[in-house]
Parts: structure tokens; sequence; C-alpha cells
């Protein structure tokens, strides 16, 4: 059992909160699958739009014009780049942004339902009854992450959660993300607890001066000096008073 203490608890998701094979395996082929449809069905609609001005961005260019030649099929450029994107699993904010997109579709219908670890939800209610802050950062959008929370396993949690960070806010490698995160918060960083199975994303935290644990789930990836973290396996094993 790890004992700390925090007014906020700033959570990831994929590998802490929800397993990797439900992202990778079920949300990541859903999108991929419609990537072509949407983009053709929405060509020139201010939401595609939107997607491309920030794929663009994602992509180094100064203007969808520099990377949309006028000698390239433009609707076949955009899907290559964006399922390229997804089978190499790119942290691009253009790409998660026309992923929620097509997520909300899914989501909405009842097509994709969230999966939580089994300790997730009654962690999450019980760390709220403390009058602790719950907060999510993750790498896919704040669009994406209120649907998950919203349709999940055990139904709607978004009520539980103060505030979402994606990667406008920054990199989850880089420490001033976390300070940015602490400043919104209002709150010493001393007062945060973030929770992730990524290393780099713990270090940049604690360089900012968060408190960090490790999550080891089923199918996470091998972490190398697991013992200079704190970890844990459930969040039944982490009390935060």
């Amino acid at each position: 059992m790890i004992e700390l203490s925090a007014q906020v608890i700033l959570l990831d998701i994929e590998g802490t909160t929800s397993s990797i094979d439900f992202v990778h395996k079920t949300m990541f082929p859903f999108a991929r699958e419609r990537v072509s449809g949407f983009v053709d069905k929405n060509w020139g609609e201010s939401m595609l739009e939107e997607c491309i001005a920030l794929l663009t961005k994602d992509l180094g260019h100064e203007t969808a014009q520099d990377w949309l030649k006028p000698e390239t099929d433009h609707v076949q450029t955009v899907v290559d780049t964006v399922v390229g994107m997804i089978d190499n699993d790119v942290k691009a904010t253009g790409l998660k942004h026309m992923q929620g997109i097509i997520w909300k579709e899914g989501f909405h219908s009842g097509e994709l339902v969230a999966h939580l670890y089994e300790d997730t939800a009654p962690a999450l209610a019980r760390w709220k009854a403390a009058g602790k802050d719950l907060r999510i950062y993750s790498s896919g959008s704040v669009a994406a992450q209120k649907l998950f929370f919203g349709h999940s396993v055990v139904g709607d949690l978004l009520d539980l959660f103060s505030a979402h960070y994606d990667t406008t806010t920054g990199s989850k490698k880089e420490t001033a993300s976390y300070e940015k995160i602490a400043t919104d918060c209002r709150v010493d960083a001393r007062e945060i607890v973030f929770i992730s199975d990524v290393p780099a994303e713990l270090d940049a935290a604690a360089a900012a001066g968060m408190q960090t644990v490790l999550s080891i789930r089923p199918g996470n990836a091998a972490v190398e000096n697991v013992d200079h973290y704190q970890s844990v396996g459930s969040f039944e094993e982490l009390q935060v008073t």
C-alpha cells in the first residue's frame, strides 16, 4: 500500500485507468476504418477544415497549401496521412481531433463503450468522496476523453472530474506541460499526484515538483529501473489523504 497526501489526482488513461488493448485494438481500428468515409463526406466542411489546419501544423507546414500541393489528390493525401499516423501511434493534435469526432459517433451509437479496470470507478468515487480534485491528462483530445468517461462500462463518470488536458497543453514528456497544469490547478505542484504507465511522463511531472505513481497493468510495456518509481498494479494499493 502506498499512502500519499495530496489535493489533486492527475490521471493518464491508456494503461492507467483503461487497458492499452481497448485503445489500440478497439478505438484505433474503429477510427481507422472510417477515416476515408469521414474525409470524403466532409470535404469542404468547417469541421474537416479545422482538422486539416491542425494536421498542417503537426506536419510542420505553414499553410495547408504547403502540404496539399495542386498536383496531388487532396482527399487521398489527407486519408493516407491520417491512416499512417494511426498505424504509427503518432501523438498529433490534428489526428486526435479527427479521431475524437469519429469516436463521438461510435460512443453515441453504442458501438463503442469505454473499458475501465474494475478498480478504476470505485477508486475515483472514493477519492472524490474524500474531497480530492480529479483531473485527466491524456494524449487523446479533451473531446475524446469526455466521450470516453461519459460512455464507460459503468456509465457516465464525467461529474467526477474537474478538468481535462491534452496535447494542446503540451507534450506529456515535457516538464513545462505539468507546470502549466499545476498553475491551472492553483495549488503547489507538490499537492498533485500524477499516475501514468509511462516513465518519461512521470519523470517530467516529477521535475515540475509533482508526486508520481507508476501504473503497472497487464499488457503495459515493461519498465526498466521499475524500483526507481512508486508503483501500483491496482488503485486499491493507493491511498491519498
